[in-house]
């Protein structure tokens, strides 16, 4: 494989994403970077976010690449900075549940996902534009944000975390009463949860959205009547279609959802807080990421 020589490359720091945060980033990708010829410039995320300021400095610098440290939310913030501006994204999976990067199959190992940063293999991807943010992996209304909200305060972090979490969610959430616009019509359910998904996964493994292609022109709605052990069997293990008594999947361009009560909220991995309405479209085309390289068929 022959790799591009002296990229720029502009890394995105969150210091105090997932149970990475005693890790010196900056150094480590130093060392890796040693002698090679790249150029880096750093922009470490501290407790405000400002994007016109993260903006700012890829303009001024110019990079060939942008990097994630991080979670799926620092991903979502860089991916917002790089919407149709030809400029490639990478990732170094550095958050709890590292979603969107294990749909990809980059490795948490920080020199493997480096490898595939300097590599030569890109994916252009759809994202969804929710509400007021731009969402690359999953967003949703209902339960999984109220255990996303849990979990931000909890002592447990990582998977026994969430799980925790998600008990104690499991016995205080009310089902929403919805009506869901897809190509027009008005549709109604009550739900306990509904996803509005690019990928296919969270980053537990469970697989939320079986038809989901990051590079095609439509994202998937999901929703879910009630959370069904039988069915969150099927999400985490054996991959059988759902029931669609308990569990439906629309593909759409544009949606509208208007709840009765305002329910919780998330976007990729970030709580924000309570809404009753949730409007969606896709924005296609809107971002090249690098991809390890694909596996070559015997």
């Amino acid at each position: 494989m022959n790799r591009v020589k002296h990229l720029k490359l502009f890394f995105i720091i969150n210091p105090q994403s997932g149970t990475h945060s005693n890790t010196d980033w900056k150094t480590e990708i130093e060392e890796y970077l040693q002698n090679t010829g790249h150029i880096a410039e750093w922009f470490v995320l501290g407790d405000h976010v400002d994007e016109a300021s993260i903006k700012n400095k890829i303009a001024d610098f110019k990079p060939d690449r942008v990097i994630a440290v991080g979670g799926d939310g620092t991903i979502q913030l860089a991916s917002s900075c790089l919407i149709h501006t030809g400029i490639s994204l990478g990732i170094i999976p550095a958050g709890s549940a590292n979603g969107l990067a294990k749909e990809l199959n980059i490795p948490p190992e920080i020199n493997k996902a480096l490898d595939i940063i300097l590599g030569d293999f890109f994916k252009t991807i759809h994202i969804t534009r929710i509400n007021d943010k731009n969402c690359i992996h999953l967003s949703d209304i209902g339960f999984n944000a109220f255990v996303i909200k849990k979990f931000e305060t909890a002592s447990h972090h990582g998977m026994f975390g969430y799980i925790k979490a998600a008990w104690k969610v499991l016995w205080q959430q009310p089902q929403m009463d919805v009506t869901i616009r897809i190509d027009e019509e008005d549709l109604r359910f009550r739900a306990a949860m509904i996803v509005i998904a690019n990928a296919t996964k969270y980053g537990s493994g469970a697989c939320i959205n079986p038809e989901g292609k990051l590079d095609d022109k439509l994202f998937e709605v999901v929703v879910i009547k009630k959370i069904s052990l039988i069915e969150l069997f099927k999400m985490m293990v054996t991959h059988s279609p759902f029931d669609e008594s308990k569990t439906q999947v629309f593909q759409v361009r544009f949606l509208e959802i208007h709840s009765k009560r305002k329910a919780h909220f998330q976007v990729d991995g970030e709580y924000l807080g309570k809404v009753n309405v949730v409007k969606a479209s896709l924005i296609p085309a809107a971002l090249q990421i690098i991809i390890p390289s694909p596996k070559v068929s015997d």
